[in-house]
């Protein structure tokens, strides 16, 4: 990763974020940009955390987890952190397994309706 520094408006190009997003994610400690004056300019290392952080909610993991995730590899290392990772992503794959066939239950009950619907109509 190049040691380029983005100012604030290129990493929220950058990331398709918003500049709402971007300052919560600062407030919330998950980014910590260098400040020159009331500019912000971000980083190799900014820019891997804003990586880890969107690939973490694509996932459905909370910012609290991703903040605390983060914090691990400044306070324990990367081995530390990788093993949390799993833990984490285990928890989640299972999260996401009900979410999945809460969904699938729903879609069932939605395309039964319907179809019931479709054909009264028909009727009618």
């Amino acid at each position: 990763m190049s040691d380029q520094r983005l100012s604030f408006k290129e990493m929220c190009a950058e990331f398709d974020v918003t500049p709402r997003t971007l300052r919560y994610y600062e407030y919330i400690e998950l980014l910590q940009p260098d400040r020159e004056g009331r500019s912000r300019f971000y980083g190799a290392r900014e820019r891997a955390r804003m990586k880890l952080i969107l690939r973490g909610r694509k996932f459905g993991f909370s910012l609290e987890e991703i903040r605390q995730w983060l914090l691990i590899y400044e306070d324990e290392g990367n081995r530390a952190q990788m093993e949390t990772f799993l833990e984490m992503a285990d928890r989640q794959m299972k999260e996401l397994e009900i979410q999945r066939s809460q969904l699938d239950e729903a879609m069932n009950e939605l395309s039964t309706l319907r179809d019931a619907t479709k054909a009264t109509l028909q009727k009618l």
